[in-house]
């Protein structure tokens, strides 16, 4: 395990210095554990030799408003396997093979415990810690880049399909939605979710499909913490809009 910020290397070093060894040590034992838990799904799926992968993620949340939030979560074959309540501390299974290590977690209650226990105090308090340690990074703002293509997708009934893409913010939090005549709408839209890109901030983009003799009711609606005011992008006009960024 190695640092891939400087600001973590700098303070978890010096704060923790074994924290680096010790760590690896234990992605070492779980990737061990993993081995075996490939060959217990790849018979209990009744799978044959092959490419299989076990992904598993676990994390905390300090939001700004002040409350907290947990996960654990286990994926097989890029599907989702197995995740934790930490509220009714139990395990949430979607397919009868993962119900068999569901039952099996389940009866583990002190197991269960020391997650919730991890969840809501030292992953917190670690959290707590990284923000200090690199606020000046972790803690900056990046304004969306919003753009509302020009090209319009004609389908058979002649409805139009138009994308917002909105590009590049920071931090992940966005609210990003369709409005028609300033109210909230949903019907026949679509969207992705915000995922990373290269530089460390996210991407995001969403979908409606109208009719296009009523495209001027339509609106790109984004906030987010970087922006002083909502952004509302119109179909009708259709540019790429960026916030611009200075030292005024």
């Amino acid at each position: 395990m190695k640092p891939r910020v400087s600001w973590i290397e700098k303070y978890v070093g010096k704060e923790d210095p074994q924290y680096w060894d010790r760590n690896t040590q234990i992605l070492r034992d779980t990737e061990e554990s993993f081995r075996g838990s490939l060959e217990i799904l790849r018979y209990r799926y009744n799978q044959s030799e092959g490419f299989h992968i076990i992904q598993a993620r676990y994390g905390c949340e300090l939001r700004r408003d002040g409350s907290k939030g947990g996960f654990v979560q286990d994926g097989y074959d890029g599907r989702d396997f197995i995740s934790f309540d930490k509220e009714t501390l139990t395990w949430v299974a979607p397919d009868p093979q993962a119900q068999i290590t569901q039952r099996k977690w389940d009866a583990l209650p002190a197991r269960n415990e020391y997650f919730k226990s991890y969840l809501e105090k030292e992953c917190i308090e670690w959290l707590e810690k990284h923000l200090s340690y690199g606020k000046e990074t972790l803690l900056r703002t990046e304004p969306p880049d919003v753009t509302l293509d020009r090209d319009k997708t004609e389908v058979e009934d002649g409805m139009e399909t138009h994308i917002c893409q909105v590009h590049g913010f920071y931090p992940r939090e966005i609210d990003a939605f369709w409005t028609r005549d300033g109210e909230v709408w949903l019907q026949d839209t679509l969207h992705k979710s915000v995922a990373p890109n290269a530089d460390g901030t996210y991407h995001y983009w969403l979908s409606i499909r109208i009719d296009p003799k009523e495209r001027s009711r339509y609106r790109c609606h984004v906030q987010h913490d970087s922006l002083q005011e909502p952004l509302d992008l119109a179909l009708e006009a259709a540019e790429s809009h960026k916030v611009a960024k200075g030292c005024f």
